[in-house]
């Protein structure tokens, strides 16, 4: 598929900035990067063998706070990729009111071909050469590849280098370790709470939503399971390895167990084996994208039935597609807003962090739901005010309002 992620991401951008009038000089300078960091980590491997792996990172923009979060191992990563998610996640703090900068990175390897010891030491590499690095700086947080325990091997790197603990250097690690509760539900939690709060300003029945959910990993699998317990009819998922659809709605917690056991959605008992493609297509009234970039595009937009789209993926919709379904007068519930969760959960980690003080969970899950709606209320009042249709842009213009004044208090334009 040809999809230039960062070529997209800039077209929002001139957008937003043009509707809502931000200065062009602030503009200028968000078209690019503030910081782009690559580097080679040279490693031997447990064969005996030698390799070099490539590393990025990317501060985008600091105005409003330390950049943060997003560190990928994957063997497709890709630097314009790593620029345009640095971007979004810069609008997603300024747009969430996080005292924030974007920032993303990651190593371009695969981890399902290392030993632990193997992907230990390339974690441990990699915050080695990271530099600014800190709570004060940069503070990576998880993504596609890592986890609870890379963020832990990464975290003690940082504290053995500088010699003393600063649980708020690193993101996303384990309760025990400074970490967040909450944190591995944050994501898929959130994009319910986005959804309901949209729902409620559409006068969306949700009671009776028929949902379909492409991605059924860590933030699909938790997003069908509020679905499943709001009332919502799950009638389609779908996986890596395949998807199902069962037209009377699927029993998410029986399905939970079947994937653990088998590794896969596919041959849930009671259920037809349907195509991804296929399964953005089918009919429901709630489709919510959770896996890849670019999925809803021109070619497929007319046949989507969904009459609200809530984009729990990065950037799922192409622009030409956000238009299409626009047009048709499908309710889009953008990704700065829908798949915040995580930056919210990431904002309350480190507040925890810098005061020694932890959270119970209820007090996160309020304060999460809180913020989240709050995000999405303020977004669908600036549309409303320009008199557009996508919430989108209002997420856009907000975000970037925010980081225009802090540029310009700061003396930078």
């Amino acid at each position: 598929m040809d999809y230039d992620f960062l070529d997209e991401s800039g077209q929002i951008l001139r957008e937003a900035g043009r509707l809502g009038r931000i200065d062009p000089n602030v503009i200028e300078f968000l078209a690019a990067p503030g910081r782009v960091v690559s580097f080679r980590i040279p490693m031997k491997m447990d064969d005996g063998s030698f390799r070099v792996f490539d590393a990025h990172r990317v501060r985008y923009n600091d105005a409003l706070g330390p950049s943060r979060d997003g560190t990928r191992i994957s063997p497709d990563l890709d630097l314009d990729e790593v620029k345009s998610l640095a971007m979004i996640m810069s609008i997603k703090h300024a747009a969430g009111r996080i005292p924030a900068g974007g920032g993303k990175g990651g190593i371009v390897a695969d981890p399902r071909t290392l030993s632990e010891r193997e992907l230990e030491s390339l974690c441990r590499a990699y915050i080695r050469n990271l530099r600014p690095r800190g709570q004060a700086y940069d503070v990576p947080g998880a993504d596609i590849g890592t986890d609870l325990k890379t963020m832990s091997w990464m975290l003690d790197e940082y504290e053995s280098v500088t010699g003393y603990h600063e649980p708020a250097a690193v993101n996303d690690k384990p309760p025990i370790l400074g970490g967040s509760l909450g944190g591995f539900e944050a994501t898929g939690s959130g994009v319910f709470d986005v959804f309901r709060e949209a729902a409620i300003q559409a006068e969306f029945d949700i009671g009776n939503a028929r949902v379909a959910i492409q991605g059924f990993g860590q933030v699909g699998s938790v997003a069908a399971t509020m679905f499943y317990e709001a009332g919502c009819d799950v009638v389609a998922v779908c996986d890596s390895r395949g998807g199902i659809y069962l037209n009377e709605g699927l029993d998410i917690p029986a399905l939970l167990a079947h994937k653990k056991s088998t590794g896969k959605v596919s041959d849930f008992a009671g259920s037809e084996p349907i195509t991804s493609e296929a399964m953005l297509e089918c009919d429901c009234d709630v489709l919510v994208p959770a896996s890849v970039q670019g999925v809803i595009t021109a070619d497929n937009a007319d046949r989507i039935q969904a009459r609200m789209v809530v984009e729990a993926a990065n950037a799922p919709i192409t622009l030409k597609a956000d238009a299409m379904l626009l047009d048709k007068g499908v309710i889009i519930v953008p990704d700065v807003l829908a798949n915040a969760g995580s930056v919210q959960l990431c904002q309350m980690e480190r507040s925890q962090g810098l005061s020694d003080n932890y959270w119970d969970i209820e007090t996160i899950n309020r304060l999460r739901q809180e913020r989240l709606a709050r995000g999405y209320r303020e977004a669908a009042s600036t549309a409303a005010e320009h008199q557009l249709k996508s919430v989108r842009l209002g997420a856009w213009i907000n975000g970037l309002k925010r980081i225009e004044e802090a540029m310009h208090l700061r003396g930078w334009c």
